[in-house]
């Protein structure tokens, strides 16, 4: 039951790793790759690990978003996060154009304080 699936945790924010082990409990279906860039960390996953699903927060570098279309065009699913004031300010940003122009995002969920507390969902 369940999927494999890789976190790419490049600032240890996800797993709180200690010591080569994820204080967090993400399941014993993962694998965690922690203090490394997140686009080399996407592709080693992808070439290495066989996940299903790889988890990557605050993207968004021209690299990140190589490696998610690496990813993605592998057949891996992902679940990533991104920093901006809203979807459009996000789609004004040249490397979220390009990956909204390519459709690689399936769904985007807005976390919006303005509608307090209730998150927006884009499909």
């Amino acid at each position: 039951m369940g999927l494999m699936f890789g976190v790419v945790d490049e600032r240890g924010e996800i797993s709180a790793m200690h010591k080569g082990v994820p204080q967090n409990d993400l399941g014993i279906r993962s694998d965690v790759l922690n203090n490394i860039k997140k686009s080399l960390g996407i592709k080693m996953l992808v070439r290495s690990m066989s996940p299903r699903v790889i988890i990557a927060d605050e993207i968004g570098t021209s690299e990140d978003a190589s490696a998610i279309q690496y990813a993605l065009s592998s057949g891996v699913k992902g679940i990533f996060t991104a920093h901006g004031s809203s979807l459009e300010d996000l789609k004004a940003n040249p490397i979220f154009r390009e990956m909204f122009s390519l459709n690689l995002f399936e769904r985007v969920i807005v976390l919006d304080s303005d509608v307090k507390g209730k998150i927006k969902e884009i499909a």
